[in-house]
């Protein structure tokens, strides 16, 4: 119940975005960017990362990230993160600086729920190379919930992290750094598993899908969430709850792609070929689905 409270209370509050079929949007979630040591999850990903946000941005997309973008549980300065992946954060920058980067906030970086935080870690750094400040997301809003808008028939898409309700996660969030920060994190590195997060721990990512789910049905509302690190594609005859999945999968990175009034699961993994070449590869996970179909 106390899930649902919530994420109607971050829907009602949320900002509209107006899209229509010529928009094109990429949506992920969950890269948990960290210091790029053995407790990093996105460090075996970020070579695929890179490369395919990079295809979204020569071809138009605007990109949505969902949560959990940065990790900060196990990573307390944030300025330890953006030199580990500066590639990656300049690439984000140009997506900004072009009016196409939108972002969420998860549990992992609430951090960023602070304006405050926000202006002084986000909107520039120190280039100690060039010994001068320069600008990273200048000006950036920050948001728990975001709508996109379908022009055609105003139909709402609802965009959040998914951990809202949840007690370590969201009420006592802090608590939940705690334990990832002093305990996890080391353990983490000697291959022990956080049983608490729910990317671990089947229960757990069952009853939150499961609740997302019947929020969505309840209110007859397309909701997108991360979070649980399990991509979840319905079809229109069910409770139109999606999941991007997570860039922190082991051997891939899974996401959404809104474009042409259609919507798609995706993923980007390496493959290889039969020379031995290893190369890049985007594959539609399921087969795109006309978003009227589900409003």
């Amino acid at each position: 119940m106390f899930t649902g409270n919530r994420l109607t209370e971050v829907f009602n509050s949320s900002k509209e975005i107006p899209f229509d079929d010529s928009s094109k949007f990429i949506l992920f979630s969950d890269c948990h960017r960290g210091d790029n040591s053995l407790a990093d999850d996105f460090s075996h990903n970020q070579n695929i990362f890179f490369y395919a946000l990079n295809y979204y941005y020569n071809n138009g997309f605007a990109y949505i990230e969902i949560g959990d973008g940065d990790e900060l549980w196990e990573n307390r300065k944030f300025t330890t993160i953006r030199s580990a992946y500066s590639h990656i954060f300049k690439l984000m920058s140009k997506f900004h600086q072009n009016n196409r980067f939108y972002f969420i906030w998860g549990n992992h970086n609430r951090k960023w729920k602070n304006p405050k935080n926000v202006k002084k870690h986000l909107y520039g750094y120190y280039n100690e190379r060039k010994d001068c400040h320069e600008p990273l997301f200048e000006g950036i809003e920050t948001h728990e919930g975001l709508i996109l808008q379908y022009s055609d028939t105003k139909n709402k898409i609802f965009l959040t992290h998914g951990h809202q309700g949840q007690f370590l996660n969201d009420s006592f969030w802090w608590v939940g750094r705690l334990c990832v920060s002093t305990i996890w994190k080391l353990l983490q590195s000697i291959g022990v598993e956080d049983t608490t997060s729910p990317a671990k721990n089947f229960k757990t990512r069952i009853k939150i899908e499961k609740e997302i789910s019947n929020w969505a049905k309840d209110n007859n509302q397309i909701i997108i969430a991360g979070h649980t690190h399990r991509s979840v594609f319905p079809n229109p005859n069910e409770p139109p709850y999606f999941n991007t999945g997570s860039c922190v999968h082991p051997r891939c990175i899974t996401g959404i792609e809104i474009q042409n009034g259609k919507i798609v699961l995706i993923k980007w993994s390496i493959n290889i070929k039969s020379d031995g070449t290893m190369y890049i590869d985007r594959q539609e996970l399921v087969e795109p689905k006309k978003l009227n179909e589900y409003f």
